[in-house]
């Protein structure tokens, strides 16, 4: 069984954890998008945002198994 370490791409992994776990600076109704307030919508756009950076992770982890 080989032994996880650290790698570069992981910092990655560290945004959407940031951005979402600092509550105060989202918790707010303005500016609201197409009438949904601006909470709801940031929280789903890092959710995008977080499979968009999860992908680069996962295909270099794959590429070192190989």
């Amino acid at each position: 069984m080989s032994r996880r370490r650290f790698r570069l791409h992981h910092l990655l992994l560290l945004p959407p954890y940031v951005a979402l776990l600092w509550v105060g600076s989202y918790n707010t109704l303005a500016p609201a998008l197409f009438g949904i307030p601006f909470f709801y919508w940031y929280q789903l756009a890092w959710i995008l945002l977080g499979v968009l950076l999860l992908y680069p992770v996962y295909r270099a982890e794959e590429a070192e198994k190989e």
